[in-house]
């Protein structure tokens, strides 16, 4: 019997209704307004507002996002060790209160580009806190057969922020003005995903012998250990390089062709709808088939999503190439935790989605820095685009070197011993 249609799987009784399920709603709307959903999807938004007050270069407003980046790398292994060692609720509340009451202050920006940097190394410093890294773990305590589809639903959080807050920001900005449209966004971080955190999101009480207790596992040092652990870090740096360079110039690269801001918004708001679909895509594909081989359809569609933004002069190539991107970027969001508990266990499991998260984010700090070095040396995105493209789809390619999941936890035991 499944997880998904009655508890049973979860607790060990006979009542119909797996309250696992609350948690899953309640991460569902804590990763919706979390750092990789409000701050990555709104970024573009507010790159050519931010020129126009403060007269910054796009290389100096894209150091901002770099420098959160950094920071989540340096800062998501210690947040994955206090998600192993006190739970997800201790450690996602505090960084939420902290990362909602940053953004807002985003408001009250100075001249000054050290006051931007700042802000965003705070924002990373607790950012994977309030992520689907944060979530993730207490969702998989609750679910065997139908993990995947309930780690879906999680991340598809993002992709309805991604569908939502692209044209609130827009249209706030156009109303009443950038600032006003930090407030309002960070005000909602602490409106929504702070209370039904509070409320819902918990571990699993009782472990039940049909479902992995989260004790079982490998340990951090048999993770880094094992080749397979590497083959996920590699397909996530490249595919993170590409991916995020591209969201975080999406709106001005697309206003730089002709296309207008509200169609840029537009575009914006698609990705994150094609991210939410892909999602749940991938959720319903991972409970059916081998996970790599669904990473590498979906990454080889962002890759070439990338390939079609590198080249769109119309609003239609636009809207066309970052439906594309975001179909794999929300597969990507999906695959890689699911791979860790399939791999590894529960038993370090934030971890070494930590660790992963480092690669994911000191390549989504290179991606960004390197776009807007490219537009100011050459007043184009083309070339650099297309060589991401490249890269994403070879290091979808390397997903194809993961052993069965079965083989991989033997020899994850057979390390152990």
């Amino acid at each position: 019997m499944s997880a998904g249609n009655s508890a049973v799987d979860a607790e060990g009784s006979a009542h119909p209704f797996n309250p696992g399920w609350l948690v899953v709603v309640a991460a569902y709307f804590g990763v919706m307004v979390s750092f990789g959903s409000l701050l990555v999807f709104t970024f573009s938004i507010f790159l050519k507002p931010l020129t126009a007050a403060f007269g910054w270069s796009r290389e100096t407003i894209s150091g901002a996002f770099g420098f959160a980046a950094i920071t989540v790398a340096v800062c998501s292994p210690p947040l994955g060790y206090l998600l192993d060692r006190f739970g997800p609720r201790r450690v996602i509340l505090p960084c939420m209160a902290i990362f909602g009451a940053g953004f807002a202050s985003l408001g009250f920006l100075t001249p000054n580009p050290v006051h931007l940097y700042a802000t965003f190394v705070l924002l990373g410093i607790v950012g994977n806190g309030t992520t689907q890294m944060g979530y993730s773990r207490s969702v998989s305590t609750w679910f065997e057969e139908r993990r995947g589809m309930a780690l879906a639903f999680v991340m598809a959080g993002v992709g309805t922020g991604a569908m939502i807050f692209p044209p609130v920001a827009q249209f706030v900005i156009d109303n009443h003005g950038w600032r006003v449209a930090y407030f309002v966004l960070g005000l909602l971080v602490l409106l929504l995903g702070l209370p039904l955190t509070a409320l819902f999101v918990r571990e699993r009480p009782q472990p039940d012998a049909r479902v992995a207790s989260w004790q079982e596992g490998a340990t951090v040092r048999q993770g880094v250990e094992s080749r397979s652990f590497w083959i996920l870090v590699a397909t996530l740096f490249f595919g993170s390089m590409s991916v995020n360079g591209a969201i975080t110039h999406l709106s001005a690269m697309l206003t730089d062709r002709g296309v207008t801001a509200a169609t840029a918004a537009l575009a914006a708001s698609l990705l994150g709808l094609s991210s939410f679909l892909g999602r749940i895509v991938t959720g319903v594909l991972l409970d059916r088939f081998f996970g790599p081989r669904v990473g590498l359809i979906m990454q080889g569609l962002t890759a070439l999503g990338i390939l079609v933004l590198a080249t769109a002069q119309t609003a239609y190539a636009g809207l066309a190439g970052a439906a594309l991107v975001g179909l794999g970027v929300g597969a990507e969001a999906d695959v890689t935790p699911y791979l860790l508990t399939r791999y590894f266990g529960l038993r370090s499991f934030s971890t070494l989605y930590g660790l992963t998260w480092t690669a994911y984010a000191v390549a989504g700090a290179i991606g960004p820095i390197l776009l807007g070095r490219a537009f100011d040396l050459t007043g184009s995105y083309t070339s650099l685009l297309t060589m991401l493209s490249g890269s994403t789809f070879l290091s979808a390619l390397l997903l194809m070197m993961l052993p069965r999941y079965p083989t991989a936890m033997a020899s994850e035991r057979t390390s152990a011993t």
